[in-house]
């Protein structure tokens, strides 16, 4: 019975008619208890998700019903079943999954959340659709979709669904599975928003509660991930990029570097003194300690200053000699070396 219990869940949900407001009320109980289910036996997803509950919750999500505390619980749910989880990512992928969230998802495109709570749903599909695109044959159905022609206008339009879209485009680049999203970009035009965004942090961002480092972590990464998939042509287009205003954008680049590596020493600093400070005090460091150290390290910009590092050597060694002469010049100039890049990449 219990391998059922969830699929005779579903069932009873369709059969309620949440215009009355008690069998509303029904539906919106049911789906505490499977929360509650998903959160004590996490193995239940997969086997939630296969006994109906996925499709349910795909199809009311779309349905065109006014926006109720309902829709917000099925995002929710729909985010939780999804961590972590490539059965159910895989399930929603063949359900057409991708197609339902980015059209929920292109409301935002010109228009705000009207409520905190429509803002809180838009957040859960777009955690959706990100946790979705670490499945490698997901970022075909979100390339077929015109996920990146969305997630670029979002970008351009300024709305508070940017700071998400930004983190989808950078979920849809990654890796080698990657390649064909990042050469579609450039195709629509990619590079003239995602540069703006790179030579400047806006404002905005941080009025949305999203933080400088997290803004440019995602924007430096794209450029990485483009970086290692273009070829020919659109890698061209790219590297131009780099070259046009007497290299603007690379004294961005560096200026990034700087900032980070600062930020990154720092924390090593101080992260070396409570060693120092342990091993008087006859204390054992442990692996435990030194992941907690490294998380720290993370935590202060490592991460972003990798990606930085990975993109001065790129567009050095791109054999543009302007390109090359320039990360030079500035590295001298701020006494910064060759050795500390290769360090930081190790």
């Amino acid at each position: 019975l219990e391998g059922q219990v969830v699929a005779l869940m579903v069932q009873n949900m369709e059969r309620l008619d949440e215009t009355v407001k008690e069998e509303a009320d029904g539906v919106h109980n049911t789906l505490a208890v499977v929360e509650n289910m998903a959160e004590f036996r996490p193995g239940l997803c997969t086997e939630a998700a296969q006994q109906g509950l996925m499709q349910w919750l795909l199809k009311r999500i779309k349905a065109k019903m006014p926006f109720d505390a309902n829709k917000l619980y099925c995002s929710e749910i729909l985010a939780i079943l999804l961590q972590n989880n490539d059965g159910t990512r895989e399930l929603l992928g063949e359900l057409d999954g991708i197609d339902v969230l980015l059209q929920q998802l292109s409301v935002f495109k010109r228009h705000n959340p009207s409520t905190p709570e429509e803002q809180e749903m838009m957040e859960n599909l777009f955690d959706a659709l990100c946790s979705c695109l670490m499945l490698p044959a997901n970022r075909d159905r979100f390339l077929k979709g015109e996920g990146l022609q969305l997630m670029n206008l979002m970008l351009r339009e300024k709305k508070l669904s940017r700071t998400s879209a930004l983190k989808v485009l950078d979920h849809s680049m990654i890796g080698p599975e990657g390649a064909d999203n990042c050469h579609k970009f450039v195709d629509i035009l990619g590079l003239r928003t995602i540069f703006p965004l790179f030579m400047k942090t806006p404002k905005k961002m941080r009025k949305a509660g999203v933080s400088d480092k997290e803004h440019e972590e995602h924007v430096c990464s794209i450029l990485a991930s483009m970086l290692r998939n273009l070829k020919g042509q659109q890698r061209s287009r790219l590297l131009s990029k780099f070259t046009e205003n007497e290299c603007e954008k690379v004294d961005r680049l560096m200026e990034l570097h700087f900032k980070y590596l600062e930020a990154v020493q720092l924390a090593d600093r101080r992260i070396d003194g409570e060693k120092h400070d342990m091993v008087r005090r006859g204390e054992i460091l442990d692996e435990g300690m030194e992941d907690e150290f490294y998380l720290r390290r993370l935590d202060a910009g490592l991460f972003v200053l990798q990606l930085i590092c990975y993109i001065m050597v790129e567009i050095s060694s791109a054999g543009i000699p302007q390109l090359q002469q320039r990360v030079h010049q500035i590295l001298n100039l701020r006494g910064g070396s060759v050795k500390m890049v290769r360090h930081v990449m190790r």
